[in-house]
């Protein structure tokens, strides 16, 4: 790691370091990010900035509400793989998805604006365009769209998601866990879906950014050693 670690460069005209901590859920993003955001703080103004959906919460949500919520939760699970479907979604599913992907996007510009002020960004998760689905991608990945309109939706989705992919980050620190360890860590979660996140982990990429893979099943300080190791190599490369 650290041979590989000593070719990397600052990217031009960038003034501050862009680090991401990506992974399925249970792989310990949040609690590596807030290690390593107290440990820059000290060093340079940084920001974390969560750059999903967060659309799971709201599913463990209604699944919670008496009576009608198991059902409902359900419905939106069985929605969602429509989606991916050699039929594609309905005009209808597509807006829901499109515009929920849209919340991704806002929080990516207000990333932007922070980074643009000066300040060193550190994300959890980041969009891609490589495996389109849950992990960060695009969610419109219809083979065969219901109609005109749901295929505006799907190429306008895609191009906004390059556009953002454009700009990269410095580095990604990429956990890897094992399915019985995220579910363990994350029982509230659908098996399938982890299931489903957990396999397309080792797919991603970042549209050329570095990326070092870390085992999210090593002792806790191992990792947090490593990834603190990754993050000084970046900010020396900005120092002023």
């Amino acid at each position: 790691m650290n041979t590989y670690l000593e070719n990397l460069n600052p990217i031009k005209n960038r003034k501050n370091a862009v680090i991401a901590v990506v992974g399925a859920d249970g792989s310990g993003k949040s609690t590596i990010g807030t290690y390593l955001l107290h440990k820059m703080q000290a060093e340079t103004p940084t920001r974390l900035c969560h750059l999903g959906k967060q659309t799971g919460n709201w599913g463990r949500f209604i699944a919670k509400i008496p009576f009608f919520g198991q059902k409902a939760d359900k419905k939106i699970l069985i929605k969602s793989s429509t989606a991916r479907s050699e039929k594609g979604a309905t005009a209808f599913t597509a807006i829901i998805i499109f515009v929920l992907s849209m919340r991704r996007v806002f929080r990516f510009l207000k990333m932007r604006f922070w980074h643009s002020r000066g300040y060193t960004i550190l994300t959890d998760r980041y969009p891609q365009t490589s495996v389109p689905g849950p992990m960060d991608g695009p969610g419109l990945v219809c083979r065969s769209p219901s109609g005109n309109f749901v295929k505006y939706l799907t190429w306008l989705e895609q191009k906004i998601y390059e556009r953002m992919t454009s700009f990269r980050p410095d580095i990604v620190i990429r956990l890897n866990v094992d399915l019985k360890t995220a579910a363990a860590r994350k029982p509230d979660h659908r098996y399938e879906s982890l299931s489903r996140k957990i396999a397309d982990v080792p797919f991603l990429n970042f549209n050329g950014a570095p990326i070092v893979d870390l085992n999210s099943t090593d002792p806790l300080e191992l990792i947090e050693e490593n990834s603190w190791l990754i993050v000084q190599k970046i900010l020396n490369l900005y120092e002023k």
